[in-house]
C-alpha cells in the first residue's frame, strides 16, 4: 500500500465505525459508543493533518471527508431522535439542511459543472455545534452529570447554526451559479 493512500483509509476506517456506533447507541451502550466516537475522532484528525501535511489531498478524500462526518453525525441524530433523546423537529432539520446540502450540489454541477468542495465558516461551526450535542447526550446517558439547561442551549444552537449554514450554502452556491452562467454567456461586466 501506498502512504499516500493512508488518509483515504483512514476515512473508510470512520465510515465503517458508523455501523457499530449506531448499533452501540441503539443498544443503550453508551460508554462503548463513546470509545468509537473517540477513535472516529482521531481518524479524523489524522487523516486531515497526514493529508495536509504530506500533501496527500485527493479528490476522492475531499468527498470521502465530509460524506463520513455526515454518515456518523445524521446516524447519530436519528437514533437519539428515535429513541427520544433529541426532539424529532430538530432531528428533521439537520436531516433537511443536509439533503438542501446534497440537492444543490447535484443541481450545480449539472447546471454549472464540476466544483471544489469547500465547507463554509457557517457550515464548520454547524458541524462543531452538531458534534458537541451529540456527544453532551451520549454522555449524559452514560451517567455524566449535566449542569442544568445546557442540553436545551445547546439544542437551540444547533438549531440556529444548522438553519444560517443552510441558508448561507443556498444563497453562496446560488450566487456561484448564476455568475458562473453570466460568464458563460459572456454577460459579465
Amino acid at each position: 500500500m501506498e502512504l499516500r493512500l493512508l488518509p483515504n483509509l483512514l476515512t473508510l476506517t470512520r465510515i465503517a465505525l458508523t455501523v457499530p456506533v449506531l448499533w452501540l447507541l441503539t443498544r443503550q451502550e453508551f460508554g462503548w459508543a463513546l470509545v468509537l466516537f473517540a477513535v472516529a475522532g482521531v481518524t479524523d484528525a489524522l487523516d486531515g493533518f497526514l493529508a495536509k501535511r504530506f500533501g496527500w489531498e485527493s479528490r476522492l478524500g475531499a468527498v470521502l471527508d465530509p460524506l463520513a462526518d455526515k454518515f456518523l453525525l445524521v446516524g447519530t441524530y436519528l437514533v437519539l431522535g428515535l429513541q427520544g433523546w433529541l426532539p424529532l423537529w430538530l432531528v428533521g432539520l439537520v436531516v433537511l439542511r443536509d439533503v438542501v446540502v446534497l440537492v444543490g450540489a447535484g443541481a450545480y454541477y449539472v447546471v454549472v459543472g464540476p466544483y471544489r468542495m469547500a465547507p463554509s465558516s457557517a457550515s464548520k461551526l454547524n458541524t462543531f455545534v452538531q458534534i458537541l450535542l451529540a456527544l453532551t447526550v451520549v454522555l449524559a446517558l452514560a451517567g455524566l452529570p449535566l449542569p442544568g439547561g445546557l442540553l436545551e442551549g445547546l439544542i437551540s444552537v444547533v438549531a440556529g447554526t444548522t438553519l444560517w449554514s443552510g441558508v448561507d450554502y443556498v444563497w453562496t452556491w446560488s450566487r456561484k451559479a448564476l455568475r458562473a452562467r453570466r460568464e458563460r454567456r459572456g454577460t459579465v461586466r
